[in-house]
């Protein structure tokens, strides 16, 4: 159920950072508020998840897994520029992730 919630706080994570570009520096009053109560929201569900899965295992997914899909969201969405650079740094995030993942959760 941790992986659950983890992915939950991903996905949360991910919205409130797409609506970070319609805040309009925080001057829009809707598309703020719903920024920061998905911010709120997904630390809120990373804290539920660090009882079982290890602080640094469970950061790293959420971070890295949540920097691909924005960066995914970007390209195909916000129509921002994709380079080999930019695809190999997102597939080290992602290959980082993976390998924290193989070292296994211990407790």
């Amino acid at each position: 159920m941790p992986y659950v919630y983890l992915f939950l706080a991903i996905a949360v994570e991910v919205a409130g950072t797409s609506l970070l570009r319609f805040t309009d520096g925080f001057t829009r009053l809707w598309p703020t508020v719903g920024c920061l109560a998905a911010y709120a929201a997904a630390f809120a569900l990373l804290a539920v998840v660090v009882r079982d899965v290890p602080v640094g295992v469970a950061y790293a997914m959420w971070s890295g897994l949540g920097t691909a899909a924005i960066f995914a969201i970007g390209v195909v969405f916000l129509h921002e520029s994709v380079s080999l650079t930019r695809i190999a740094g997102v597939l080290l995030v992602i290959g980082g992730v993976v390998t924290l993942n193989l070292g296994g959760v211990a407790h």
